[in-house]
């Protein structure tokens, strides 16, 4: 029996489990998941990073197409690299292979971002901006313009106009209605007024007709004051009594009790004795003695009440007396010639409020305060006061 030889099995043909480093990580996939480790979408990292997200997706996707100045790409890739804790040089150098992006020279034409049209055509839209997609998981589509209308909004906003439109009718309706005029027929016309002429002598047809003139007395028509004046009728009658009451009669006036009449003093008319005054009784107490400024010189002075307004203010010339007010709180003076103002209390002068030249403020204007603060101000001793005082007793 032939036996055949079994074929050799190399070991290149034997299928082993594939391990975690047997695949191909492309760097794409690296950078997607550090981010998604960090907790970062591509928008945190466009603020942190000041790079658009749209060239952060282009850098994970490895597509160099994306970027307007190709010059920029390496410090973008290196800077991305570096926020996600890979190596810089690495990252840039996986980029480059994948994406077959080299760096070009400065003054080079590549580098420039101002690309030819005949070489590169301006791509569409949504070719490469990922917020331009719909798909793009952290962007949501741009809603339509008729999206963010409410059907309810709608009735509520032409209820709305309805009610403008009834509530300007209404308002324009009053007021035509008030404004307009209406006329009532009167019982008599004004040219029949017209026509009396109480200064006009009344005329005979004859003398009317000739040239000559007949004076005589006014005799107006017999319906001339019936139509100019008609009394109405009363609907209740007025009665007036034919005596007066009793209770309106004085006995001691009238009657047996009328006492008789005294004997009339001729001479003690003629002295014209002041007559004796009423006796009144009295309900209130007697009025408090009030405080009366005097100036002698021209003076300013301003008079505050107890809550701080200005009662008076002004220049007071010689001879002018201002009467305090009597209140609750006394008020308080601020005078700027001291040695000018007097105070009259109950009769008597007190002061001056201070000396000549000097100014006064906040003198509590009260009748305690000034007698206590100030003495009698005799007019032998104070001349100018005398004068004044003088000229306000003729």
């Amino acid at each position: 029996m032939i036996r055949r030889k079994a074929p050799k099995i190399s070991e290149d043909d034997v299928v082993k489990p594939m391990g975690f480093d047997d695949f191909e990580q492309r760097l794409g996939d690296m950078m997607r998941g550090e981010r998604a480790t960090m907790g970062k979408s591509l928008l945190d990292v466009q603020r942190e990073l000041r790079i658009k997200a749209a060239y952060v997706a282009a850098i994970e996707n490895c597509d160099p197409s994306a970027f307007d100045t190709p010059g920029f790409i390496a410090g973008y890739v290196r800077s991305y690299a570096r926020y996600l804790g890979l190596d810089p040089e690495e990252a840039f150098a996986t980029f480059c292979a994948e994406s077959g992006f080299t760096t070009a020279h400065g003054m080079s034409e590549a580098a420039s971002g101002l690309r030819r049209k005949e070489v590169i055509a301006s791509p569409s839209l949504g070719a490469n901006d990922p917020f331009a997609s719909s798909t793009t998981p952290f962007a949501p589509a741009k809603d339509g313009f008729f999206a963010n209308i409410e059907p309810g909004a709608i009735g509520s906003s032409l209820v709305l106009l309805g009610l403008i439109a009834a509530i300007g009718y209404g308002g324009w309706s009053v007021l035509n209605e008030i404004q307009r005029v209406q006329f009532a027929p009167v019982e008599q016309s004004p040219n029949v007024l017209a026509e009396l002429d109480p200064v006009a002598p009344s005329l005979p047809s004859e003398a009317a007709q000739g040239d000559v003139a007949v004076a005589g007395v006014f005799t107006p028509p017999a319906d001339a004051l019936d139509r100019l004046y008609r009394p109405q009728a009363l609907d209740v009658p007025v009665l007036v009594a034919r005596d007066a009451p009793i209770s309106t009669l004085d006995p001691t006036m009238v009657g047996s009790f009328k006492p008789e009449e005294p004997q009339i003093d001729f001479a003690a008319m003629s002295a014209d004795p002041e007559p004796p005054a009423p006796s009144v009784p009295q309900v209130v107490e007697a009025a408090a003695p009030g405080v009366e400024m005097v100036a002698v010189r021209p003076a300013w002075v301003r008079v505050r009440a107890a809550d701080g307004s200005v009662i008076f203010e002004g220049i007071m010339e010689p001879g002018d007396t201002w009467k305090v007010p009597q209140t609750e709180e006394a008020p308080t003076l601020r005078v700027g010639e001291s040695g000018a103002i007097y105070f009259t209390v109950n009769g008597e002068h007190y002061g001056p409020a201070g000396p000549r030249g000097v100014v006064t403020a906040k003198l509590a204007l009260s009748v305690d305060n000034l007698t206590a603060k100030y003495t009698v101000a005799a007019l032998e001793d104070h001349q100018e006061l005398a004068s004044t005082v003088a000229e306000l007793q003729r």
